[in-house]
């Protein structure tokens, strides 16, 4: 990691908070999901994805929104206030997703309809266990929305194949007119039929991204080789993925509810712009 720059847009940060945006910086433009499927295949995740036939892109960006809303109606919309700072219980939601991923792996591709769902609400389940965690009001829709928005976050700077900017603020810039519509419409009508079409944006704009990481996990376990076991690890790098991108996406938010966002992105681009200049020096 870069040394820590100490001057303009962090200047009011403490020491303590600069280290935790810089953990935060390192998770959430670094992580990789798919560098994680490679290393458990052995092989990098582009030869899988070769071996899957072309019309699987649309099947699988269907299956990832149905799953997002199964997801939210499962885990979100029924979830009760608590306001008690306890840690995350991240435990539970790893083995849980594991055995659905373990039933995916034994079936292969036309398993994918039935287990994303199951692992989309226990994901969803542990990122919101995550933001009650960082003091986040799980009652709040702005929370609710942030926990949506940790699928959208790949965890890899650049171009993503659309040439859409993969990276953390990007993509948060890019959910923000879905999520304030959203946010505001159900706080004035709450949540019905009427609240639909604002939801519609805003999850069709998460699974456009979350799809892609979809798309990978479906070609390793295709694999006839991976079989159960394998299938159960591949949903163990994806629950521990999301948890980390988690972690960083509240830090990053706690951060900001402390300083300011303009501050906090501030901060955050400059911690970026300096660890982009180490890597290449």
């Amino acid at each position: 990691m870069a040394e820590l720059p100490i001057k303009s847009a962090q200047n009011n940060l403490t020491q303590a908070d600069i280290i935790l945006l810089s953990q935060a910086v390192q998770r959430l433009e670094t992580s990789s999901v798919a560098a994680r499927i490679g290393y458990l295949l052995g092989m990098p995740i582009e030869k899988a994805l070769a071996a899957l036939p072309g019309h699987w892109s649309t099947i699988v960006s269907r299956i990832t929104r149905t799953a997002l809303e199964k997801a939210l109606d499962a885990a979100l919309l029924s979830l009760k206030p608590d306001a008690r700072l306890k840690p995350a219980g991240n435990k539970a939601h790893k083995v849980l997703v594991g055995i659905s991923g373990a039933v995916g792996g034994s079936f292969g591709i036309t398993a994918l309809a039935a287990e994303l769902p199951v692992s989309a609400t226990l994901m969803l389940r542990s990122i919101a266990d995550i933001a009650r965690s960082y003091g986040e009001d799980l009652q709040d829709w702005d929370t609710r929305m942030a926990c949506l928005t940790v699928f959208a976050l790949s965890g890899g700077r650049g171009p993503s194949p659309d040439g859409a900017d993969t990276s953390y603020y990007a993509v948060r810039s890019f959910l923000s007119k879905a999520i304030g519509d959203t946010s505001n419409h159900i706080a004035v009508h709450g949540f019905s039929k009427e609240g639909g079409p604002m939801l519609v944006k805003f999850l069709n704009a998460v699974s456009s991204r979350f799809s892609v990481p979809v798309s990978e996990k479906l070609a390793a376990q295709s694999l006839p080789v991976l079989g159960a076991v394998g299938g159960a690890s591949v949903n163990l790098i994806f629950m521990e993925h999301y948890q980390q991108m988690a972690k960083a996406h509240f830090t990053v938010r706690r951060l900001e509810r402390c300083y300011g966002k303009a501050q906090v992105e501030n901060a955050y681009q400059q911690i970026l712009r300096e660890n982009i200049k180490a890597l290449r020096t």
